[in-house]
């Protein structure tokens, strides 16, 4: 016989999630979001139970981690018969796996969630092959619910499954002490994600040497922190006749990240596409100036006045926004004040949580 369960509205301590996401140590947006939500009243509320389906490492790394999670979350489902499973996936891969681990829970009449982060999941959905298409979309169709971060992936998503159920949560966070712009020193201007084409790392660098040529002094300084193509953005920056003026490191743990971003003046992200930058939000959440592109659900987090953004394709806009940036005390201290109201408004992580605790009950129409 098929797993049965009859839904009630829970009670305190009666509601049981179950979360499937990467490993909370692995680097990015979907693990912040997780334990961003650990740190809240519906965590507790729902007794969600998380379990890893991925890691960083080798692939033979990630082939056990997810043979072992697929193994938790059966047993899970079997013995502790949670209210809802919510999954959080991203593309390509990350898709793949919560494909099967959506459709186990479909079979065992389990309510399935599935928040979308990927930034690149309408290129993943264009570039497939038909029959990965109609998987696609009828995973998304068969979920209870399908979270978008924001409008824009919204309509995206609902063009890839017209009759798909989807709800709007985006990321958020919690305010941080906010940052003087106002140091005599030199201003430091953030880059904080993976070093590659697409986050517009390169593109940066070539901006910032046409900046720092005509700079006044004391010359701005940049640190870019991240994983990916560390020694091409060292080379290239050599080339460019900038790489003392660059601080290029590696990945760092988040513990390091939030200390580097509390030395920061500017956050800049030029990126060619993104879904909602959790380095964006925590840079807004301490008044940090942010200069990001144009693309993706960047203007929807930046607003009319919480950032400055700029062409993603064009150096040339992107030097202009940091001089101006770099130049103006008083400018940065104005668009990071309008960022952290727009934190507290609109991206506040006690909002959220109370958002997916109705969606929770809504799913369960309870």
């Amino acid at each position: 016989m098929g797993r049965v369960k009859s839904y009630i509205r829970p009670r305190s301590g009666d509601a049981q999630a179950l979360w499937v996401s990467t490993s909370l140590t692995t680097r990015g947006g979907i693990a912040t979001f997780v334990r961003n939500m650990q740190d809240t009243d519906f965590w507790v509320d729902w007794n969600i139970r998380h379990i890893a389906t991925h890691c960083d490492g080798s692939a033979l790394d990630r082939v056990r981690i997810f043979a072992l999670g697929y193994f938790k979350f059966v047993f899970q489902i079997l013995a502790w018969y949670p209210d809802l499973v919510h999954v959080h996936s991203s593309s390509y891969g990350s898709f793949a796996r919560k494909c099967i681990l959506s459709w186990t829970a479909i079979i065992l009449r389990v309510p399935v969630i599935i928040h979308v982060h990927g930034s690149e999941f309408h290129n993943f959905f264009d570039n497939a092959q038909p029959p990965i298409k109609w998987v696609i979309r009828r995973t998304l169709t068969r979920a209870s619910t399908v979270i978008a971060l924001g409008a824009t992936w919204a309509e995206r998503l609902q063009r890839i499954a017209p009759n798909a159920k989807i709800a709007l949560v985006p990321n958020a966070i919690r305010l941080e002490g906010a940052v003087a712009q106002d140091s005599s020193g030199p201003v430091h201007v953030v880059f904080l994600g993976r070093v590659s084409d697409r986050k517009g790392t390169f593109l940066l660098l070539e901006s910032w040497a046409k900046l720092v040529a005509t700079a006044s002094t004391p010359t701005p300084k940049l640190t870019i922190a991240g994983d990916g193509e560390v020694d091409r953005a060292r080379e290239l920056a050599s080339a460019l006749g900038i790489r003392n003026g660059v601080d290029i490191r590696g990945w760092m743990s988040p513990t390091e990240a939030q200390e580097l971003l509390a030395t920061a003046h500017v956050l800049v992200l030029p990126s060619l596409n993104e879904g909602q930058p959790m380095a964006i939000l925590e840079a807004m959440a301490r008044g940090i100036c942010v200069v990001a592109s144009n693309s993706g659900g960047i203007p929807e987090m930046l607003g009319m006045d919480g950032g400055v953004l700029v062409d993603p394709i064009n150096a040339d806009s992107l030097t202009d926004a940091l001089r101006h940036v770099t130049c103006n005390a008083a400018a940065r201290a104005e668009i990071g004040a309008l960022a952290r109201q727009r934190i507290s408004r609109h991206f506040n992580v006690d909002q959220l949580a109370r958002r997916l605790d109705d969606l929770y009950h809504d799913v369960l129409k309870v």
